[in-house]
């Protein structure tokens, strides 16, 4: 979530391991002249005479000169009036795109103690940063707004600015801290048109993207900057509420800032193919944007408006990498357990308890596929498995290894 100094909550960890961000456009439309100028000279008689096959060659070859400038300035006319058509249906997209556009405002209550009177407090709602959102869809009253879950997490209440300037509260249908995602609902009479989402799975390196979102806050509201999409299938470590998660993104280098957050990640037929997320800020780099694919975006929605959250197979423990662990201990572990998940706690009645999974057991496999960190094991099973599935574990206890069977 981005705070009042622009900081966003999420950590990221730049690990790109497939090949992955809260969208805004300058467009320059150039005019170019042409501008060839032909001399022609004329000689006296006797010269002429005397050079006259080479005053005919050379008015031969102005001439072709003359024709070829022509033709040539036909085709840069042709240029130009093509790529003032296709600035001027960008222009035309993205005014509709960014209707759909809105900021999302975190409201935080706060304690404030009125001095000389210890006991005396008063609360106050106050606003604790903002974000961008996408209005999806308007269905049975309602105008559904896709937004991130650390742009909403922590929130008393939830406020709406629209492209007119009006400002609503919203209501929160449902979030998912793992996948970074929320839906919030407002008066769908007061919302424009939703956007359309295109499909993610067929944008390629190179191709143009508009991001369009609000940068620094509502002042600079449904600002458009332009870009590539700069790689796909990208894999980024992150750190959320609920753990650490490998998030599958769409890489870009559109100008993402804080407050983008939520907001379109766009093709140049205007579908929404991106819910920018975040970016690495470190000092040199540049130009590192990421944003939740709308082939991934689209079912967590579905759900979240269906349930309210995310139901996930659960296994009941908790976990840590090994790599966290002391060198200490790990001289004492088989080569084979140095790389896995160490299980540190287990909930009482749970899969893991029911299973067999004992504290300290080192998770090295599930299904026979190699488990390295948490978030590969919590990838695994969200990516994989579903409620009441059976999922082979092979874990090494103390020099022993052994392989369960556990029902999640």
């Amino acid at each position: 979530m981005e705070n009042n100094n622009g900081d966003e909550q999420i950590q990221v960890k730049a690990e790109p391991k497939k090949g992955k961000s809260l969208l805004f456009t300058s467009i320059v439309s150039g005019t170019v002249a042409s501008i060839v100028t032909s001399s022609v000279f004329v000689f006296g008689g006797d010269f002429i005479d005397a050079e006259k096959n080479t005053v005919t060659e050379s008015s031969q070859a102005t001439g072709a000169e003359q024709t070829e400038s022509v033709e040539k300035n036909k085709r840069v006319n042709k240029e130009k009036l093509s790529t003032s058509s296709d600035s001027n249906e960008r222009v035309d997209m993205v005014k509709s795109a960014s209707k759909s556009i809105v900021g999302v405002v975190n409201l935080q209550e706060t304690q404030n103690q009125h001095p000389f009177q210890q006991q005396s407090t008063e609360s106050e709602t106050v606003e604790s940063g903002m974000g961008s959102g996408v209005i999806y869809k308007r269905e049975n009253g309602k105008a559904y707004i896709i937004t991130n879950n650390h742009v909403i997490e922590g929130a008393k209440k939830v406020e709406v600015s629209l492209y007119d300037g009006q400002k609503v509260p919203a209501e929160v249908v449902g979030a998912d801290a793992l996948t970074d995602l929320a839906v919030l609902t407002i008066d769908a009479s007061i919302a424009p048109e939703g956007i359309n989402f295109g499909d993610s799975d067929s944008m390629r390196p190179g191709e143009d993207v508009l991001a369009i979102g609000n940068p620094l806050g509502l002042d600079f509201s449904r600002s458009v900057t332009k870009g590539i999409i700069s790689a796909t299938g990208r894999s980024i470590s992150v750190n959320t509420s609920d753990g650490e998660w490998e998030l599958d993104v769409l890489q870009t280098d559109a100008a993402i800032n804080p407050g983008n957050s939520g907001g379109a990640l766009i093709n140049t037929a205007g579908e929404v193919i991106g819910i920018n997320s975040l970016k690495i800020s470190e000092r040199g780099v540049e130009g590192l944007g990421f944003a939740i694919p709308s082939n991934d975006v689209i079912p967590i929605v579905t759900e979240l408006i269906e349930h309210g959250k995310i139901k996930r197979p659960y296994l009941g423990v908790s976990l840590a990498n090994t790599e966290e662990l002391s060198q200490y201990y790990l001289q004492n572990v088989p080569e084979a357990a140095k790389s896995g998940v160490m299980v540190t706690g287990i909930e009482t009645g749970s899969a893991a308890a029911k299973g067999g999974l004992k504290e300290q057991d080192i998770i090295v496999k599930m299904d026979g596929t190699k488990i390295s960190t948490s978030a590969e094991l919590r990838k695994y099973l969200y990516t994989h498995k579903k409620i009441s599935d059976k999922v082979k574990v092979k874990v090494y206890r103390g020099n022993k290894e052994k392989t369960l069977t556990i029902t999640l």
